[in-house]
Protein backbone atom coordinates (compact mmCIF):
# COMPACT_ATOMS: atom_id res chain seq x y z
CA UNK A 1 0.00 0.00 0.00
CA UNK A 2 1.52 3.69 -0.99
CA UNK A 3 2.43 5.43 2.26
CA UNK A 4 0.88 8.78 2.32
CA UNK A 5 2.49 12.36 3.90
CA UNK A 6 1.13 13.68 6.79
CA UNK A 7 0.44 16.23 4.35
CA UNK A 8 -1.99 14.15 2.20
CA UNK A 9 -3.63 12.65 5.49
CA UNK A 10 -3.91 16.45 6.79
CA UNK A 11 -5.94 17.29 3.80
CA UNK A 12 -8.42 14.59 3.54
CA UNK A 13 -9.86 15.39 6.95
CA UNK A 14 -10.99 18.77 5.12
CA UNK A 15 -13.58 17.02 3.20
CA UNK A 16 -15.55 14.17 2.68
CA UNK A 17 -14.47 12.26 -0.25
CA UNK A 18 -17.92 10.25 -0.98
CA UNK A 19 -19.51 13.47 -1.18
CA UNK A 20 -20.19 15.85 -4.25
CA UNK A 21 -19.22 19.41 -3.88
CA UNK A 22 -20.04 22.71 -5.33
CA UNK A 23 -17.14 23.73 -7.28
CA UNK A 24 -16.48 27.38 -5.42
CA UNK A 25 -16.60 25.10 -2.51
CA UNK A 26 -14.14 22.40 -3.52
CA UNK A 27 -11.76 25.02 -4.76
CA UNK A 28 -12.52 26.94 -1.07
CA UNK A 29 -11.28 23.62 0.42
CA UNK A 30 -8.28 23.48 -1.56
CA UNK A 31 -7.07 26.81 -0.55
CA UNK A 32 -6.93 25.41 2.75
CA UNK A 33 -5.18 22.33 2.52
CA UNK A 34 -1.88 22.54 3.70
CA UNK A 35 0.97 23.16 0.79
CA UNK A 36 4.71 22.20 -0.48
CA UNK A 37 6.76 25.05 -0.74
CA UNK A 38 6.11 25.75 -4.49
CA UNK A 39 3.08 27.04 -6.30
CA UNK A 40 0.79 23.81 -6.95
CA UNK A 41 -0.81 23.32 -10.09
CA UNK A 42 -4.66 22.65 -10.24
CA UNK A 43 -5.87 20.12 -12.21
CA UNK A 44 -9.56 18.56 -13.28
CA UNK A 45 -10.01 14.81 -13.88
CA UNK A 46 -12.68 13.92 -15.99
CA UNK A 47 -14.21 10.38 -16.61
CA UNK A 48 -16.10 9.69 -19.60
CA UNK A 49 -18.49 7.18 -20.71
CA UNK A 50 -17.05 6.94 -24.34
CA UNK A 51 -15.55 3.62 -25.39
CA UNK A 52 -11.93 4.66 -26.06
CA UNK A 53 -11.91 1.39 -28.52
CA UNK A 54 -14.06 3.33 -30.85
CA UNK A 55 -12.52 5.92 -33.21
CA UNK A 56 -15.59 8.41 -33.59
CA UNK A 57 -16.07 8.08 -29.80
CA UNK A 58 -13.06 10.24 -29.72
CA UNK A 59 -13.16 13.44 -27.64
CA UNK A 60 -10.11 15.89 -28.44
CA UNK A 61 -9.84 19.45 -28.61
CA UNK A 62 -9.36 22.97 -26.75
CA UNK A 63 -9.74 26.04 -24.58
CA UNK A 64 -9.25 29.50 -23.84
CA UNK A 65 -8.91 29.83 -19.95
CA UNK A 66 -10.23 33.33 -19.01
CA UNK A 67 -6.76 33.58 -16.80
CA UNK A 68 -3.99 31.29 -18.57
CA UNK A 69 -2.64 28.19 -16.30
CA UNK A 70 0.45 30.15 -14.66
CA UNK A 71 2.95 28.56 -16.74
CA UNK A 72 5.09 30.35 -19.86
CA UNK A 73 4.87 27.83 -22.84
CA UNK A 74 7.56 26.97 -25.21
CA UNK A 75 5.72 27.47 -29.13
CA UNK A 76 7.18 26.08 -31.99
CA UNK A 77 5.87 26.68 -35.57
CA UNK A 78 6.46 24.48 -38.40
CA UNK A 79 6.09 26.51 -41.34
CA UNK A 80 8.26 28.38 -44.60
CA UNK A 81 8.14 31.48 -46.48
CA UNK A 82 6.39 34.33 -45.57
CA UNK A 83 4.71 32.57 -42.79
CA UNK A 84 8.40 32.78 -41.27
CA UNK A 85 8.32 36.00 -40.10
CA UNK A 86 4.54 35.90 -39.37
CA UNK A 87 5.58 33.44 -36.76
CA UNK A 88 8.31 35.68 -35.32
CA UNK A 89 7.06 38.77 -34.70
CA UNK A 90 3.81 36.77 -33.08
CA UNK A 91 6.15 36.09 -30.20
CA UNK A 92 6.69 31.88 -31.51
CA UNK A 93 9.91 30.62 -29.50
CA UNK A 94 11.11 27.89 -32.80
CA UNK A 95 10.39 28.37 -36.52
CA UNK A 96 11.40 26.81 -39.31
CA UNK A 97 10.72 23.75 -41.54
CA UNK A 98 12.91 21.07 -42.68
CA UNK A 99 15.71 22.12 -40.20
CA UNK A 100 13.20 21.53 -37.32
CA UNK A 101 12.36 18.15 -38.32
CA UNK A 102 15.49 17.34 -38.47
CA UNK A 103 16.24 18.59 -35.03
CA UNK A 104 13.43 16.35 -33.39
CA UNK A 105 14.29 13.67 -35.27
CA UNK A 106 17.13 13.42 -33.86
CA UNK A 107 15.29 13.71 -29.93
CA UNK A 108 15.70 17.11 -29.41
CA UNK A 109 11.85 17.91 -28.19
CA UNK A 110 12.80 21.63 -25.68
CA UNK A 111 9.07 23.05 -26.86
CA UNK A 112 5.78 23.02 -25.28
CA UNK A 113 3.17 23.37 -27.76
CA UNK A 114 3.51 22.58 -31.98
CA UNK A 115 1.73 24.87 -34.24
CA UNK A 116 1.78 23.81 -38.30
CA UNK A 117 0.59 25.47 -41.27
CA UNK A 118 -1.14 23.12 -43.54
CA UNK A 119 0.98 23.27 -46.03
CA UNK A 120 3.48 21.48 -43.94
CA UNK A 121 1.66 18.93 -42.71
CA UNK A 122 2.65 16.24 -45.64
CA UNK A 123 6.15 16.93 -44.09
CA UNK A 124 5.79 16.44 -40.35
CA UNK A 125 3.59 13.36 -41.01
CA UNK A 126 6.77 11.18 -40.93
CA UNK A 127 6.97 13.08 -36.97
CA UNK A 128 4.20 11.07 -35.41
CA UNK A 129 5.55 8.25 -33.75
CA UNK A 130 7.92 10.89 -31.58
CA UNK A 131 5.50 13.91 -31.21
CA UNK A 132 1.87 11.50 -31.07
CA UNK A 133 2.74 9.97 -28.12
CA UNK A 134 3.86 13.02 -25.91
CA UNK A 135 0.39 14.89 -27.42
CA UNK A 136 2.74 16.95 -29.09
CA UNK A 137 1.45 16.38 -32.95
CA UNK A 138 -0.38 19.26 -34.71
CA UNK A 139 -4.29 18.51 -35.13
CA UNK A 140 -7.18 21.22 -36.35
CA UNK A 141 -9.43 19.71 -33.82
CA UNK A 142 -6.86 21.81 -31.59
CA UNK A 143 -6.26 24.47 -33.45
CA UNK A 144 -2.61 23.70 -33.70
CA UNK A 145 -3.25 23.50 -37.38
CA UNK A 146 -3.92 26.63 -38.99
CA UNK A 147 -3.39 29.48 -41.65
CA UNK A 148 -3.88 31.77 -38.88
CA UNK A 149 -0.51 31.34 -37.27
CA UNK A 150 -0.26 34.71 -35.40
CA UNK A 151 -4.19 34.09 -34.01
CA UNK A 152 -2.89 30.70 -32.90
CA UNK A 153 0.15 31.66 -31.35
CA UNK A 154 -1.15 34.38 -29.20
CA UNK A 155 -4.07 31.97 -28.11
CA UNK A 156 -1.60 30.06 -26.56
CA UNK A 157 0.44 32.36 -25.07
CA UNK A 158 -2.30 34.24 -22.96
CA UNK A 159 -3.71 30.39 -21.74
CA UNK A 160 -5.17 28.37 -24.71
CA UNK A 161 -4.88 24.38 -23.86
CA UNK A 162 -5.14 21.13 -25.67
CA UNK A 163 -7.36 18.29 -24.20
CA UNK A 164 -6.86 14.96 -25.60
CA UNK A 165 -8.75 11.75 -24.19
CA UNK A 166 -6.46 9.21 -23.33
CA UNK A 167 -6.56 5.02 -23.49
CA UNK A 168 -8.76 4.59 -20.80
CA UNK A 169 -11.25 7.53 -21.43
CA UNK A 170 -10.57 9.78 -19.11
CA UNK A 171 -8.53 13.36 -19.20
CA UNK A 172 -6.21 15.34 -17.28
CA UNK A 173 -6.25 19.09 -18.22
CA UNK A 174 -4.51 22.00 -15.98
CA UNK A 175 -6.38 24.77 -15.00
CA UNK A 176 -4.25 27.21 -12.97
CA UNK A 177 -2.12 27.43 -9.79
CA UNK A 178 -3.25 27.36 -6.19
CA UNK A 179 -1.98 31.05 -5.97
CA UNK A 180 -4.73 32.35 -8.14
CA UNK A 181 -7.70 33.88 -6.45
CA UNK A 182 -10.61 31.50 -5.71
CA UNK A 183 -12.64 33.86 -8.53
CA UNK A 184 -9.70 33.02 -11.40
CA UNK A 185 -9.76 29.07 -10.84
CA UNK A 186 -13.84 28.98 -11.21
CA UNK A 187 -13.50 30.56 -14.18
CA UNK A 188 -10.75 28.43 -15.62
CA UNK A 189 -12.80 25.53 -14.44
CA UNK A 190 -15.69 26.61 -15.97
CA UNK A 191 -14.56 27.31 -19.34
CA UNK A 192 -12.71 24.09 -19.09
CA UNK A 193 -15.75 22.28 -18.24
CA UNK A 194 -17.94 23.42 -21.13
CA UNK A 195 -15.12 22.98 -23.64
CA UNK A 196 -15.02 19.28 -22.64
CA UNK A 197 -19.15 19.00 -22.45
CA UNK A 198 -19.44 20.85 -26.05
CA UNK A 199 -17.11 17.98 -27.28
CA UNK A 200 -19.18 15.30 -26.88
CA UNK A 201 -19.27 12.74 -29.95
CA UNK A 202 -22.00 12.79 -32.07
CA UNK A 203 -22.11 9.41 -31.98
CA UNK A 204 -22.39 8.49 -28.14
CA UNK A 205 -25.63 7.13 -26.48
CA UNK A 206 -25.93 7.05 -22.42
CA UNK A 207 -23.99 9.65 -20.03
CA UNK A 208 -21.23 11.19 -21.20
CA UNK A 209 -19.12 12.94 -18.34
CA UNK A 210 -19.48 10.74 -15.88
CA UNK A 211 -17.78 12.62 -12.85
CA UNK A 212 -15.21 15.58 -12.43
CA UNK A 213 -12.74 15.97 -9.82
CA UNK A 214 -10.64 18.53 -9.08
CA UNK A 215 -7.03 18.73 -7.02
CA UNK A 216 -3.60 20.15 -7.17
CA UNK A 217 -0.33 18.41 -7.33
CA UNK A 218 0.17 17.10 -4.08
CA UNK A 219 -3.22 16.60 -2.70
CA UNK A 220 -6.19 14.06 -2.89
CA UNK A 221 -9.57 15.16 -5.17
CA UNK A 222 -12.49 16.14 -4.83
CA UNK A 223 -15.31 15.38 -6.58
CA UNK A 224 -17.65 18.36 -8.18
CA UNK A 225 -20.96 19.08 -9.25
CA UNK A 226 -20.05 19.79 -13.10
CA UNK A 227 -23.24 20.45 -14.32
CA UNK A 228 -23.97 23.69 -12.12
CA UNK A 229 -21.03 25.29 -13.83
CA UNK A 230 -22.67 25.08 -17.52
CA UNK A 231 -23.40 28.24 -18.93
CA UNK A 232 -25.33 26.69 -22.09
CA UNK A 233 -27.23 28.16 -24.10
Amino acid sequence: MRKRSKRYKEAVKLFDKNKIYPLEEAIGILKKMPSPKFDETVDLSFRLGVDPKKSDQFVRGSVLLPHGTGKKVRILVFCKGESEKIAQEAGADYVGGQELIEKISSGWLDFDIAIAHPEMMRDISRLGKILGPRGLMPNPKSGTVTTDLARAIEEFKKGKVEFKMDKTGNIGLRIGKISFSEKELYENACAAIEAIYKAKPATLRGKYIRNVVISKTMSPGIKIDWAKCLSLS
